[in-house]
């Protein structure tokens, strides 16, 4: 078997995946500000990816916001972290922000969370835990 047959071969196998990938990122980045980090938290952050943040804080603000609420790190950019915090009060969902998130695996960057959950599911007979129930 020649390179280009393997290549091929990997690409036909690949595809089922990167087209759900493709479809994840088509909808989430318009509607949430989506990074595909691959472990999605937008259901404790009031849907807003806090990956947007340029300095990438999962946990909450740097603090180094000016007056106006704008990013010290790209002056163009409203703070993330100000938006979410926001939102949450609006939507009665402060609670969530005081959650302390797992540290992130970057290898998983690009990848869908929406796959890994259905695995999950998969593996325990379509059942899933409250908090998987919750994330998007």
């Amino acid at each position: 078997m020649n390179i280009t047959q393997i290549t091929a071969q990997r690409a036909l196998r690949d595809a089922p995946v990167q087209a759900f990938t493709l479809v994840e990122r088509l909808v989430k980045r318009p509607l949430f500000g989506c990074q595909m980090c691959g472990h999605c938290i937008l259901q404790d952050t009031a849907f807003i990816c806090p990956m947007a943040c340029p300095k990438g804080l999962r946990d909450g603000p740097c603090g180094g916001t000016d007056v106006y609420g704008m990013c010290e790190t790209d002056p163009t950019l409203p703070c993330v972290w100000l938006r979410i915090y926001e939102r949450a009060d609006r939507l009665g969902r402060m609670d969530r922000l005081m959650k302390l998130q797992d540290d992130l695996d970057w290898r998983g960057h690009g990848s869908s969370s929406w796959l890994t959950l259905i695995k999950r599911a998969v593996g325990r007979n379509g059942r899933l835990s409250e908090a998987e129930r919750t994330t998007t």
